[in-house]
């Protein structure tokens, strides 16, 4: 059975007419299947083919459309057919007919034109054709009747089936190039990996990696010419989503079909273990494929280096950079980007600034991702006007700042109150073409709530939403956290009610921002039953819930109810972090209370 007969796709609103193919016009000829068949009926105008043929090869298109006003242009590529004409004159007329006459093609007329093409080995003009067909949406299920009646040779079909799934993935059409695979398998038609890699690698660039499974088991079982990319391409969609066992099976698949996994598999698995933080399986892959005799190369280290500056090891990531050049290969851009990268971010700004200077040294380029790093490094040490002087630098080194430079230095000026620096900025860049993002805004928009101007925050939102942008989590939650601190806790739950209408799902900042809110305005009912609503939507009380919780009861002087919390808390599995403990000390020891817990914590809250 076909595995893939249960995929849903969407219902399309979609006409299944070619632009001068209309398949709602009956053919009262009886279906033909070859070139010397007859039909029932057929139009008494006589033609003279050779003329007719000459006048065509010519493209003398204004005689020929006196002719064929006296009859119809259907009728006379019929003639065309019978009389067997040259494939590309046939081509040529029908074009002409579409782009003159409108709808006066039906499918059957268009396949047999794709039959000769194919029957000729023309192959370029079948995929022109196929591609105008599909990037108008129409749907193949005509198509594949028309072809399955026609054709007498399926290898034929194959090659045209092929070019129409391939068309649909070019287009962008992926629903519909699954439905053609679908009808592919039903007609019992061959497909390649041409068409079927394209088709994968759209599936997993749209995240749709349950479809992708799906789609590579049944080009398994109808023993479709698999690949190495096709094993490739499937493996880096199901890293993508955490499935590494999964995609340690698709490499035994790999190895039973007799193919070697290269070096760019492992590189594929490697990746997906860096993006999820697992650096220890990222290195243990990389001894594995030495110990397999597969030689690293610079998109291996790259990875490996970037992995592990994200996962804030630049000591390991130096060491893997150490190796790389002991391997004689030598860092590129992208080597040096991560590295400074990691290094701004760990506060080791000397040795960043000093390794840009080595890169230059070296002849390498730096590029707009190394300037944003730089910049983004001296922000962080609050040397704004460094930062801005290298923002200058850029242009004066024929680069160009984008959005995430600006958003950069938008969010330190902010950060440090002076609005009117980052307001600058953002006029900059809008002179500059660059148009602001959701972040942009929500940099300014945190701004002005520092400032304590929530008025003035919620006029950029609402500018965002002019300019066709969508507040998202981050928007709301500055906009509530500033509500919550001016003691307007009602506006605030208005937010969080607007958000949930959007679509938008709060986070735990955002209900521990309003149970903080109301624990200000001295409300602990209120605060008690955000957080009843919060588990009932979901978002079950973290450590971070618990210690507002904690530390409002305490204020309040209800002690006893901050220690049950404290017991729950802990009874629970959480894990105190230094707030738990800050908390403890400052709202109930130094207060004479001694919480009646184990004393686990009581002596690590001594120590600390």
């Amino acid at each position: 059975m076909n595995c893939l007969c249960r995929i849903q796709f969407p219902k399309r609103c979609v006409s299944t007419r070619f632009p001068s193919l209309n398949p709602n016009l009956k053919n009262t000829r009886t279906p033909f299947s070859s070139p010397n068949s007859t039909y029932t009926t057929l139009n008494s105008h006589s033609f003279d083919i050779p003329a007719i043929s000459e006048l065509i090869a010519k493209q003398h298109w204004s005689k020929l459309k006196t002719i064929v006003k006296e009859t119809s242009p259907s009728s006379l590529l019929q003639h065309l057919f019978i009389s067997e004409a040259h494939p590309d004159l046939i081509l040529s007329y029908f074009k002409w007919t579409q782009k003159v006459f409108g709808d006066i093609h039906n499918v059957e007329e268009f396949c047999r034109v794709l039959l000769l093409l194919a029957n000729a080995k023309n192959y370029s003009k079948i995929r022109a054709l196929l591609d105008d067909f599909a990037k108008n949406a129409h749907s193949n299920s005509t198509i594949f009747h028309s072809l399955s009646v026609l054709a007498r040779r399926g290898c034929v079909n194959s090659v045209i089936v092929d070019m129409l799934v391939w068309a649909y993935v070019k287009n962008g059409e992926i629903d519909l190039a699954l439905e053609g695979f679908n009808r592919a398998g039903d007609y019992g038609v061959w497909l390649s990996a041409l068409s079927c890699n394209p088709m994968l690698i759209l599936l997993v660039k749209e995240g749709r990696i349950e479809v992708v499974e799906s789609v590579y088991k049944e080009m398994i079982r109808r023993r479709i010419g698999v690949n190495v990319v096709t094993f490739d391409v499937v493996i880096n969609g199901l890293c993508k989503v955490g499935k590494f066992q999964k995609a340690g099976d698709i490499v035994e698949d790999m190895k039973a079909w007799g193919f070697s996994p290269s070096v760019v598999t492992y590189n594929t698995i490697i990746d997906g273990y860096c993006k999820a933080g697992k650096m220890y399986k990222a290195d243990a892959l990389l001894k594995e494929m030495v110990a397999k005799g597969i030689c690293p190369n610079e998109i291996t280290f790259n990875i490996l280096i970037d992995g592990f500056c994200k996962d804030k090891n630049v000591t390991a990531a130096k060491k893997v950079f150490e190796e790389m050049q002991s391997q004689g290969l030598q860092p590129n851009v992208v080597t040096y980007n991560s590295l400074i990268n990691g290094l701004c971010s760990n506060d080791k700004f000397d040795e960043a600034i000093g390794l840009q200077e080595k890169m230059l040294g070296l002849g390498l380029k730096p590029n707009v991702v190394t300037y944003n790093a730089l910049i983004n490094g001296f922000c962080k040490k609050k040397m704004l006007k460094e930062a801005r002087e290298m923002l200058d630098d850029i242009g004066n080194r024929g680069l160009a700042p984008n959005v995430i430079t600006f958003n950069t230095l938008i969010d330190a000026y902010s950060k440090d109150e002076r609005m009117d620096y980052a307001l600058l900025l953002r006029r900059m860049m809008l002179e500059m073409g660059i148009c602001p993002n959701v972040s942009t805004y929500n940099c300014l928009i945190g701004g002005f709530c520092r400032e304590g101007n929530v008025k003035e925050a919620r006029n950029l939102s609402k500018e965002m939403e002019g300019n066709g942008l969508k507040a998202d989590l981050v928007t709301y939650n500055i906009l509530i956290d500033a509500l919550c601190k001016k003691g307007e806790t009602r506006k605030a739950i208005r937010l969080l009610d607007e958000m949930t209408e959007v679509g938008l799902n709060p986070s735990h900042l955002t209900y521990n921002t309003m149970i903080e809110g109301y624990f200000r305005e001295g409300n602990s009912t209120a605060a008690v039953n955000m957080r009843t609503l919060m588990e009932k939507r979901g978002r079950r009380a973290n450590i971070v819930t618990y210690n507002v919780l904690i530390k409002g009861f305490c204020q309040k002087g209800k002690l006893e109810e901050a220690n049950k919390l404290l017991n729950e808390m802990l009874e629970k599995g959480l894990v105190p972090n230094r707030t738990t403990y800050d908390v403890l000390r400052d709202e109930m020891m130094e207060k004479g209370f001694i919480p009646d817990i184990d004393g686990h914590l009581y002596n690590v809250s001594i120590s600390s």
